[in-house]
Parts: structure tokens; C-alpha cells; sequence
């Protein structure tokens, strides 16, 4: 069984995250860049699977730039057998439609039974890659999935409906995405750290994918703008007439 888990290294969700204004990017160095908790939580199921089952080989995978490679050297730490990191100039500024075809591309290089992926990440919310890949590769995907059960020859799971929880299941090879249900992921120990620095960590260019692939993103950013700073609230002081106060208030902002 070989499984491949697709990591995203973003600004950390603690710390401070903005928008270049001259080029409509995430700002990477405003914080600290750091594997995405949901993308943790989608290598641990692939990792407790390994637990169990010897013969799996579970490889990271991150389309990003040069320092994605510390994200992948974490997924190693924490029991990855291997990453693979897709890298290439031309990638900056990928919006989601172009980062499901470079990543597809990836994938059938690398070849896969199951890909386990978070489903949205934490800097674009976008929810969509996932889908975009298994479409691009023509296989079945589950999403949103808060469990995930990986067997032999098929990946089931369940995901919450309108007022219901529905159980679904698809033959391998599939995708799946994993939501924050899912448990939390391991820490690397020391012996895992090490170990991390001989394992494989190649870089794929886009020479490397093949030239069928897109040059340019198909979203654009035709300005970007500040949110407006937090201004202190209106406080309303009872001297016998708060009710027509707060009335008058609500009324003003037309919420009755």
C-alpha cells in the first residue's frame, strides 16, 4: 500500500497573516510558517495505518516554495517514509485550479494507492483541491471525512450531512480529506528527528511533470485592502430609558 499524504506549509494560524498589497500573495514572512494542523491530522491517519500494516509506505507530498522543505522534514520526523516536494519559480502564486493540476501531475509521477489530504487549508479556504485532483485523475474521492477506516482494497469513512451522518465508502485507488475531527497528530520523538535526516527528500521541477501543464494562474487579484482596525464598542448606561436606548441602537444598524 502506498500512500500519499499532501502537506501545505502556511503562515502560522497564531501568529499575525496578511496580504502583500503589491502583489495579492500571502505574506510569508509576516509569521512563521509551519505544516497545516489539518494537513497533521491527514498524515497521522496514513501513519496509523502504517502502524498496523508494515508493508505501507506513507510519502509526504507539498507543492510550495523552498522552505516548505522544513514542513516535509517535520512529516518525515513524525514517521513519513519519504516527501516529495514540487517546487519550481513558475508555481508562485498558483491559485487552486493550477495547484490540482500541478499536484495531479505529481501524483501520477509518483504513483499512489490512496491520497489523504486536509480538507481546506488554513490560508486560502478554498475546500476544493482534493476534488480537483481525483476529477484530474479520474478516480473516486470522499471528503470532508471525520473518520477514515483504510482497508486493503478500499477507504471508507464518515462525513455530516443536513441533520444526519452519512457513510460512504469507494474502491482504491481514491482520494479522501480529512476534517479537524479527525485525531490529533503525533509529535515526532527524538529517534524520529534523526532518522528524519536520512530519509529521501526529493524535488520535482516542472520540467520534471511534463508540458501539458498550466503557466499561469486562471485567478486574479486586482486589489487588495486592509481590514478596517477594531473600534470600541457603544455602551449603553441605564438611567431609565436603556430599552429605548438599545431600541433606537438596533433600529440605527437596522437589525429590527
Amino acid at each position: 500500500m502506498k500512500i500519499v499524504v499532501l502537506i501545505k506549509e502556511v503562515p502560522d494560524t497564531y501568529g499575525e497573516r496578511k496580504l502583500d498589497a503589491t502583489s495579492g500573495r500571502v505574506d510569508r514572512g509576516a509569521s512563521d510558517a509551519v505544516i497545516d494542523e489539518i494537513d497533521e491530522r491527514a498524515l497521522e491517519a496514513a501513519l496509523d495505518f502504517k502502524d498496523t500494516s508494515k508493508n505501507t509506505e506513507v510519502v509526504a507530498m507539498s507543492m510550495g516554495p523552498a522552505t516548505a522543505t522544513k514542513a516535509l522534514r517535520k512529516a518525515l520526523a513524525m514517521g513519513a517514509s519519504s516527501a516529495v516536494h514540487v517546487f519550481d519559480g513558475t508555481f508562485a502564486g498558483a491559485d487552486a485550479q493550477m495547484t490540482g493540476a500541478i499536484l495531479s501531475a505529481a501524483l501520477r509521477r509518483e504513483g499512489y494507492d490512496l491520497v489523504i489530504a486536509g480538507n481546506e487549508s488554513t490560508d486560502g479556504r478554498g475546500g476544493v483541491v482534493p476534488a480537483m485532483i481525483a476529477e484530474r485523475l479520474g478516480i473516486p474521492h470522499l471528503t470532508f471525512l471525520n473518520s477514515v477506516e483504510i482497508g486493503d482494497s478500499a477507504v471508507s469513512g464518515q462525513r455530516s450531512g443536513d441533520g444526519c451522518t452519512v457513510a460512504v465508502e469507494a474502491a482504491l485507488p481514491a482520494v479522501v480529506s480529512v476534517t479537524e475531527r479527525m485525531p490529533e497528530a503525533r509529535f515526532p520523538g527524538f529517534k524520529g528527528i534523526l532518522g528524519a535526516k536520512r530519509k529521501p527528500l526529493m524535488e520535482v521541477s516542472a520540467a520534471e511533470l511534463g508540458s501539458e501543464l498550466p503557466t499561469a494562474s486562471l485567478t486574479l487579484v486586482h486589489a487588495v485592502s486592509e481590514r478596517p482596525a477594531r473600534v470600541g464598542g457603544t455602551k449603553i448606561f441605564d438611567e431609565g430609558d436603556a430599552g429605548d436606548k438599545i431600541a433606537a441602537f438596533l433600529a440605527a444598524g437596522r437589525l429590527i
